[in-house]
């Protein structure tokens, strides 16, 4: 039987009409004393349960664990990003650079890649548990920059320019590495895709740096020297894989560059990064550049 709540619109309920002669009394019960103990017993008693009941249906379910947020910057290169997840789950240093060339992790590498994963570890901020495993996170990433590169507007804009979408990464990571601002990167990459164009060596300072491992401004004629895949200053093209892990303003850049003849680009101070197509003036910016870096060594 449903039980239905009393109402204000319900009728009222009749009293059971009683015999002849009798009349319904008017007197109130009253407890006696050991009833009114039982009642107040009673009272106690359910308070008690009201308070206890909760506590005991909480007390044993798990604690419900917080993410912790693991923050890939634009421009990071995957051996710092190893580095930042083992820190992240606590594991010891190496752990996840295996994981990342180990053939059970399967990454959702395209075969241009060649099984390497830098440039599509995407960067984003990544919510990690106790429970998360290199793996894992890895593949998340890589299948996050898939579906970003995976666009068709990027496709159709490499196409544009005579590029696949993996070399337009690779453009794209040199563009995240060299633009001293996000408002610079369009002009980086016209400057990227003029010299393509007329056949010139990138020479761009940021490959040298990832063939050496390092990250500065200031590259050495000794350093243009060395033999590597990665060195535009010799090779012509782009290098062959991306230098870091670019952002989405970067791809953005190398399919859509900014109009301009510029052919040369030198970051004098910060914020003031100047493009020419002329290299007597290309000359005299890097000379002001070269005595700003004296000053502030001295």
């Amino acid at each position: 039987m449903t039980y239905r709540p009393p109402t204000p619109y319900a009728p009222p309920r009749r009293r059971p009409s009683l015999p002849p002669g009798l009349r319904p009394s008017r007197r109130r019960p009253r407890l006696t004393r050991r009833g009114r103990l039982a009642l107040l017993l009673g009272a106690l008693v359910a308070a008690a349960v009201a308070v206890t009941l909760p506590l005991l249906l909480t007390r044993g379910e798990p604690a419900v664990e917080q993410p912790r947020a693991l923050l890939v910057p634009e421009g990071r290169r995957a051996g710092q990003i190893y580095t930042s997840v083992d820190r992240a789950l606590g594991l010891p240093e190496g752990t996840t650079r295996k994981a990342a060339t180990a053939s059970a992790t399967a990454l959702p590498l395209p075969a241009a890649a060649g099984g390497n994963p830098e440039g599509y570890l995407f960067p984003a901020t990544y919510p990690v548990l106790d429970a998360t495993t290199p793996e894992g996170l890895l593949r998340f990433m890589v299948d996050t920059a898939g579906k970003r590169f995976g666009a068709t507007r990027i496709a159709e804009g490499a196409r544009a320019h005579g590029m696949s979408v993996y070399e337009t990464v690779i453009a794209a990571s040199i563009v995240q590495a060299e633009a001293d601002n996000p408002e610079d990167m369009a002009k980086v990459a016209r400057v990227v895709h003029n010299r393509l164009a007329r056949g010139m060596a990138l020479q761009m300072d940021s490959t040298l740096n990832y063939a050496l491992g390092r990250s500065t401004v200031d590259t050495t004629v000794e350093d243009t020297r060395l033999r590597s895949p990665y060195n535009t200053y010799q090779r012509k093209g782009l290098p062959p894989t991306p230098i870091g892990n670019p952002g989405d303003q970067a791809v953005d850049a190398v399919i859509r560059p900014a109009d301009g003849d510029w052919l040369y680009f030198v970051t004098v101070t910060p914020g003031d990064t100047r493009f020419t197509a002329d290299y007597a003036t290309h000359q005299g910016n890097v000379a002001e550049f070269n005595a700003n870096r004296g000053a502030e060594k001295g």
